[in-house]
């Protein structure tokens, strides 16, 4: 968990607190880590409900590992999981940021707007 918390603010990504990971964490529906020399270098998951909602989520690498094809290798294993395990018709969504969308197009996404617009709502740390 500590690890997790560490890439994702290694990576620049939003914070996220000790409690809410260790809800989440355990939820995962499928997961991929990178290390190195037993370091965390790169991750990503994949939540939902495990028949018709899926989200790619937390996907990271450590900058000094970024520009190796790590991004490329954990959402190729993620892909994977998707066509071996994903019920036809299901909804896998994700969240790009930046240019991160370039990326995920390489896998097949595909960007949703006008039809339809990614939204958050912001729960504040308590």
């Amino acid at each position: 968990m500590e690890e997790f918390l560490a890439l994702r603010a290694l990576a620049g990504m939003t914070r996220r607190t000790v409690e809410g990971a260790a809800i989440g964490l355990p939820n995962t529906l499928f997961g991929v880590v990178i290390r190195v020399q037993g370091k965390l270098v790169g991750m990503g998951r994949i939540v939902g409900d495990g028949g018709l909602a899926f989200q790619v989520v937390d996907i990271a690498v450590d900058p000094e590992h970024q520009g190796r094809g790590l991004g490329k290798a954990i959402v190729g294993r993620l892909m994977e999981y998707v066509e071996e395990t994903v019920p036809g018709g299901a909804q896998v969504s994700l969240m790009a940021d930046g240019p991160a969308k370039y990326l995920y197009a390489k896998f097949g996404f595909v960007e949703t707007a006008p039809e339809s617009v990614g939204m958050d709502l912001p729960v504040r740390y308590r």
